[in-house]
């Protein structure tokens, strides 16, 4: 017990404990309708767009948070504005502002001379480096994904699953889209300082991608994406301090697992599946226990109702129509 309990004593492990559980709540919620929806390739590509922000935030001595939220809903708008040409693709505008806002960013940093320590944090997380601050951001955060998540219930569902049919039941597509994305933005501006933007996808797709595949219900789906992370947040932790791995990674990595291993359970399970021996047949009546606490006893089908086979000698149920005849000569 000692090897599990003893990090979590110290400080800057339990504060990033309760930042990689606050983080894989919101990931689970928002997660959870980036793999509905399919978009993945716009989370991977908001996640890398928000360097540019970052960076110029750094340089100026402001807030992360702010220049990352604003880089990625540049990006989002961007690529709104970019589907709206039908001679694009979706997929085109979401893959040119990809290379543009990354391209950016890296020029950014390239005139900086201190920038090498800051940007290796944003990139691949440091989530011992989780402050009491940012525990409050983080849960502000999980907030107001929760509200935004309960108030958009059904026109996310609705957007999920059909497009067109959400429009013709009313839900305003184009608003829940917009909604959709701001979620989107604040899981990646929360998450990115746990696990970093190139590991981001670790927390936001794996864990509701591994429920997907044994849930329905889309409440189950984020609840056992958020226990998912949270357990892959708890043994990265563990992993990272006794064998001196990266955490941010190590957590990615072991949420990544969780994923890889529900996939095979699931190919086991359709591959393999559980049936359930079927009750034998028997030519006695069932048995019936006497109330009285006595000896069981059997009971007995009415009289006709039982014939002899020829063929093997056995009693059984007689025919139907059998019995109909034997009904018509008794009369």
């Amino acid at each position: 017990m000692e090897w599990l309990t003893n990090p979590f004593e110290v400080g800057f492990v339990a504060r990033a404990l309760w930042g990689g559980l606050l983080v894989s709540a919101i990931c689970g919620l928002a997660g959870t309708w980036v793999v509905l929806r399919g978009m993945a390739f716009m989370s991977d590509a908001m996640s890398h767009g928000m360097m540019p922000g970052v960076a110029v935030a750094a340089l100026l001595g402001g807030n992360l948070l702010i220049g990352a939220a604003l880089s990625a809903l540049a990006m989002a708008l961007g690529v709104t504005a970019l589907t709206r040409n039908r001679r694009l693709t979706h997929d085109t505008g979401i893959g040119l502002l990809f290379v543009g806002m990354l391209a950016v960013g890296v020029i950014i940093v390239s005139r900086s001379q201190s920038f090498a320590v800051d940007l290796t944090a944003f990139l691949f997380g440091d989530v011992l480096a989780v402050k009491p601050a940012d525990l409050l951001v983080l849960a502000a955060a999980l907030a107001v994904a929760l509200a935004l998540t309960v108030a958009c219930h059904r026109a996310f569902t609705a957007l999920a699953f059909d497009r067109r049919k959400a429009a013709t039941l009313g839900m305003r597509p184009g608003l829940a889209q917009a909604l959709m994305i701001a979620l989107l933005t604040l899981a990646i501006t929360a998450s990115f300082h746990v696990v970093g933007t190139l590991l981001v996808f670790g927390l936001l797709i794996a864990p509701p991608a591994a429920m997907t595949l044994w849930a329905n219900r889309i409440p189950v789906i984020m609840a056992g994406a958020t226990l998912l992370g949270a357990a892959a947040t708890a043994g990265g932790l563990l992993i990272s301090w006794h064998y001196g791995t990266a955490a941010g990674a190590t957590i990615a990595a072991l949420a990544v697992a969780c994923f890889f291993a529900s996939a095979l359970a699931a190919l086991a399970r359709d591959r393999f599946p559980f049936r359930p021996s079927p009750p034998e047949r028997t030519l006695n009546a069932p048995v019936h226990q006497n109330p009285s606490g006595g000896r069981a006893q059997r009971m007995r089908a009415p009289r006709g109702l039982l014939r002899r086979s020829r063929r093997t000698g056995r009693r059984a149920l007689a025919h139907p129509a059998r019995l109909r005849r034997r009904r018509r000569r008794g009369r």
